[in-house]
């Protein structure tokens, strides 16, 4: 006997929703939903009925003008048929040098290299999953961290002869490490630690344990205007492409005869 249960949530019926006298079928909204995570159901109905909306208005829209585009790469037809409509009516904006610089000028904080710790360290490694080796590594690796926090000169030395990490060809030094770089557990010690303190306690990972050392904390520098120009010519035009997306989706509103929701520019597939 079946127990009527669904794994689709549950939705309150959905009103008729139509573009020009063309109704979207609820089946189609309820399988959009997937593609609009929100706070409830009946609030990912909503985004998906209008992100269909939109769809279909743009769709009529480029069958009026007859534009038709051969589908590229893993595309559908529609959607082939709606960039062409796009790249044929909206145009394409760039970026150039003065505003640019003026962008660049204006967020010179947003272009700086990250902050990198210069380290060094010495691993005594063991599997994670070897409770003997896991012993035997942490107990070499206390002895070592008292010896260095009694002699720090010698933190070289003992990285040279006992080091599980190839580092130990340079005493230990590990070079400049930025935030991502290591494993998050050593980076969190290492972010606590002064320059040119010993970390006070064994530092375990799923490599071993560590005895590390903080020599030096870089301050990210300023990242030069030529460095960074493409990258901000792509923001700038990206962000124009989408307001003159929203633009057009919004002429085309105020022209047709919606039905069931109202439509905001932003709901299009091609400007999320």
């Amino acid at each position: 006997m079946a127990c009527g249960c669904s794994d689709r949530p549950a939705v309150a019926p959905i009103d008729r929703v139509a573009v020009n006298g063309v109704e979207i079928a609820e089946q189609a909204i309820l399988a959009e939903m997937q593609n609009h995570p929100a706070g409830s159901a009946g609030q990912a109905a909503r985004l998906a009925a209008e992100a269909l909306a939109v769809r279909e208005l743009l769709l009529q829209e480029a069958r009026r003008l007859g534009i038709s585009t051969d589908a590229e790469f893993d595309e559908t037809p529609e959607e082939a048929t709606i960039r062409g409509l796009i790249e044929r009516e909206v145009a394409a904006p760039t970026a150039g040098e003065t505003i640019c610089r003026r962008y660049y000028d204006d967020n010179r904080d947003r272009f700086r290299s990250p902050e990198a710790l210069e380290t060094e360290h010495i691993l005594y490694a063991a599997a994670p999953g070897d409770a003997a080796a896991r012993l035997a590594a942490k107990a070499r690796a206390q002895s070592a961290l008292e010896c260095v926090l009694g002699k720090p000169a010698l933190f070289g030395k003992i990285a040279r002869e006992e080091s599980d990490c190839p580092s130990r060809e340079h005493d230990g030094r590990m070079g400049a490490v930025q935030r991502g770089d290591a494993d998050p557990v050593f980076e969190t010690y290492l972010m606590s630690l002064a320059e040119g303190e010993i970390c006070p306690q064994l530092v375990e990972t799923k490599y071993g344990f560590h005895v590390i050392r903080l020599n030096r904390k870089l301050s990210g520098r300023e990242l030069p205007f030529e460095h960074v120009k493409p990258r901000i010519a792509e923001f700038l035009e990206d962000s124009a492409w989408r307001s003159a997306v929203r633009q057009y989706v919004s002429i085309l509103t105020g022209r047709a005869e919606i039905e069931g929701v109202t439509l905001a520019a932003a709901g299009s597939p091609l400007v999320q």
